[in-house]
């Protein structure tokens, strides 16, 4: 199924409360399969990664619809964009500003969501980087005399804010689990008396590497 079509499936299941006919509960019930299909493929193939930016230009306008359940099903799968090309993150960042809701809407539930998210969008670095840069947006954009617009830069900075704090502290347990790992390995091979055989200074730097701070 062509990214083009999912979109039109997608508006047909979620219309608005007052668009609904009789057939929006038939496409209810075919929906998740005709997405599954949509979605399938081989993550991290070139093909994939084509898809994934396709899907990810109408997803996010959609995720910034008056339609909460249309909002949230395009957010659910902006975020499954970001799991399948790193690339994605910065067509976000550049679209950002002029889909500051859906944005918003997209941000609110990775923050929310994060503990079922979080290992679907590991390695952090190209997520902490955006959300970086969308802090430094709203910071520039808080002259704006919007009402409206003041509240989204608000909640989008808190919701940046939270999801860093949770990256922070989510690489710390992670290093923390290697030096145990390194600790436990450790005492397996003054146990064997075989420690003249180990680089530790070589391990450390590798462990380090592997999450950088």
């Amino acid at each position: 199924m062509p990214p083009s079509s999912l979109e039109i499936l997608m508006h047909i299941t979620y219309p608005a409360s007052s668009a609904r006919l009789k057939a929006t509960e038939r496409f209810e019930a075919i929906y998740p399969t005709l997405k599954e299909v949509a979605l399938a493929g081989a993550t991290g193939s070139k093909a994939m990664k084509q898809v994934a930016q396709q899907i990810l230009t109408f997803a996010v306008q959609a995720a910034g619809e008056d339609i909460p359940k249309l909002s949230r099903e395009a957010a659910s799968i902006s975020i499954w964009c970001l799991t399948q090309n790193a690339d994605c993150y910065k067509q976000w960042d550049k679209i950002y500003l002029e889909n500051l809701q859906a944005s918003v809407a997209i941000l609110k539930r990775l923050s929310e969501e994060w503990k079922e998210l979080s290992v679907k969008l590991a390695p952090f670095d190209p997520l902490r980087e955006t959300l970086k840069n969308f802090r430094l947006k709203n910071k520039n954009a808080m002259g704006d005399g919007d009402p409206a617009h003041q509240a989204l830069y608000r909640d989008g900075d808190k919701y940046c804010k939270a999801i860093l704090g949770k990256v922070s502290r989510g690489n710390g347990c992670m290093k923390a689990m290697a030096f145990a790992v390194i600790a436990v390995a450790a005492g397996a091979v003054i146990m064997s008396s075989n420690a003249e055989s180990w680089d530790w200074k070589k391990l450390s730097v590798f462990v380090n590497s592997q999450f950088p701070s």
